[in-house]
């Protein structure tokens, strides 16, 4: 079992990796960690007047149970549906307080690091939840 200070490190670095991820994709990233005590937003972005809302979920390859089966691995497939509707709730709050009319959707990135090299592998899902939820 990974301990949690590893499990924080490895969730830090993710989120470094997708905000430069989603930027080089054309986002342009307007804060991270927005934290409320309702729910936290890992990454808060904009692309083609969009406000994307975006869960990064990040694992070591080291932590993977079969490394051969990387590719087949999704750590994005992580994030539930509870998850989720918290992110879409939290997303609708922040967009009421900022008086934004634009519209808004729910991303996730899921990052598979290398720890001992620093490489990685991101996807983005884009549209994981509806945000009229």
């Amino acid at each position: 079992m990974v301990d949690d200070s590893a499990r924080k490190e490895v969730g830090r670095m993710g989120e470094d990796v997708a905000s430069k991820f989603l930027e080089g994709k054309g986002f342009k990233v307007i804060t991270r960690n927005y934290r409320k005590p309702w729910g936290e937003i890992d990454i808060i972005a904009e692309k083609g007047g969009i406000v994307r809302f975006v869960e990064v979920k990040a694992v070591s390859r080291e932590s993977l149970p079969d490394v051969s089966r990387e590719m087949d691995y999704r750590p994005e497939e992580m994030v539930d549906f509870r998850k989720l509707r918290k992110l879409a709730r939290t997303a609708a709050l922040y967009m009421e307080v900022k008086k934004d009319k634009r519209e808004f959707q729910i991303d996730v990135v899921g990052v598979i690091m290398v720890m001992g090299t620093r490489t990685a592998r991101c996807r983005l899902f884009e549209q994981a939840l509806e945000s009229n939820l």
